[in-house]
């Protein structure tokens, strides 16, 4: 009995269908993957602005600005004086009243420390913004033992001058 001859062309068909069939599978799954991605990222893009949601809901309010009367003290040296005017940047109205009600107090505190100062030590802007750190700390202090610490966000001299 004669064998029938082995053709190839049968396994070889057999193989090159699934083969067609995964990378048709593999073009969905990617295209699925990129249509994904490109999906997220415009929605990551349309709806954050990189600031936080909490930013997003409070409306910012406007800084509160409250001016000092001008403050002229005789400095270590004696013989030299200074004149400056301070601004202060406080969170809310409620914090400029509660300042300005007791402004005795504060001008007190300022002034002590402002003619404890030496010219020398006033000269460069780095001097200037570290007396800004101390008038900071000196008017944030409580104005009684049990009170909280007043709110103030910056400290800025719309004058200074030394003679």
């Amino acid at each position: 009995m004669a064998r029938p001859p082995v053709t190839a062309e049968p396994d070889e068909a057999a193989e090159a269908a699934p083969a067609k069939k995964s990378k048709k599978k593999l073009f969905i799954i990617i295209g699925a993957l990129v249509v994904l991605l490109g999906g997220a990222a415009a929605w990551f893009f349309t709806q954050s602005d990189g600031a936080p949601k909490d930013a997003e809901a409070k409306p910012q309010q406007p800084p509160v600005y409250l001016a000092l009367d001008t403050f002229t003290v005789n400095l270590q040296e004696g013989e030299r004086y200074m004149q400056v005017d301070v601004t202060l940047q406080v969170a809310d109205q409620a914090q400029a009243d509660a300042i300005k009600l007791h402004m005795p107090r504060v001008r007190s505190r300022l002034l002590a420390l402002l003619s404890s100062k030496h010219a020398e030590a006033l000269t460069t802007a780095a001097d200037k913004q570290a007396l800004a750190q101390e008038i900071l700390a000196q008017v944030k202090l409580p104005f009684d033992a049990q009170a909280k610490p007043q709110q103030v966000d910056d400290v800025l001299f719309t004058s200074f001058v030394i003679q």
